[in-house]
């Protein structure tokens, strides 16, 4: 007994397909106005980093080693802040929307950008995450006395939860990996 054969789609069947997967791939640059605002946050950061930046620089002389500590602590935080906002941007943007083409040639162009995927952007955002977290911890601990055993205990254990995440998502990656290359090892011994 022989299969049926598909009937052949009619034409108009075909352009109503065509049309929505245009409408449907035109539809990723509803994503570029939110980069756009995430340089605008950047901008803010830029700002606020200034602020701390002329804070320390003006209170230099009669700030406590612990101040200026917790200034330059601050500081950090914005900069990383502002290298995941980028990389955010960057990374979003050519993996979602289109290929930045004014940086294809650039002599100053991140040698990781082009190379991120959705995988690698998730693993840097939540790095990211984790650092930040750290030097807040890390501030909250110079600051003896502001927070109660309970709210450091809380604040820990955020913290805790954000490294811990960060590793499941790695172990996760690390497995998709381990199982693309078992059935590519597979596939390849089956031809």
């Amino acid at each position: 007994m022989s299969t049926p054969q598909p009937r052949p789609r009619s034409a108009r069947a075909l352009a109503l397909e065509h049309a929505s997967e245009v409408f449907l791939f035109s539809s990723r640059w509803l994503l570029a106005p939110l980069y756009i605002g995430m340089v605008v946050a950047l901008v803010a950061i830029a700002i606020k980093f200034f602020q701390e930046l002329w804070h320390l620089i003006s209170h230099v002389v009669s700030a406590s080693a612990d101040d200026l500590v917790l200034s330059v602590l601050a500081l950090l935080d914005l900069a990383l802040l502002g290298n995941l906002v980028i990389i955010v941007i960057f990374a979003g943007y050519e993996n979602f929307v289109s290929k930045i083409a004014v940086a294809r040639n650039a002599e100053d162009r991140p040698t990781w950008m082009g190379h991120i995927d959705f995988s690698g952007l998730k693993m840097k955002l939540i790095g990211s995450i984790v650092a930040i977290s750290a030097i807040g911890l890390l501030q909250d601990f110079t600051e003896v006395g502001k927070f109660t055993p309970e709210e450091q205990f809380w604040r820990l254990m955020l913290h805790l939860t954000f490294l811990l995440s960060g590793v499941g998502f790695a172990f996760m990656d690390w497995l998709g990996e381990k199982r693309l290359i078992l059935a590519k090892i597979s596939h390849s011994e089956d031809n």
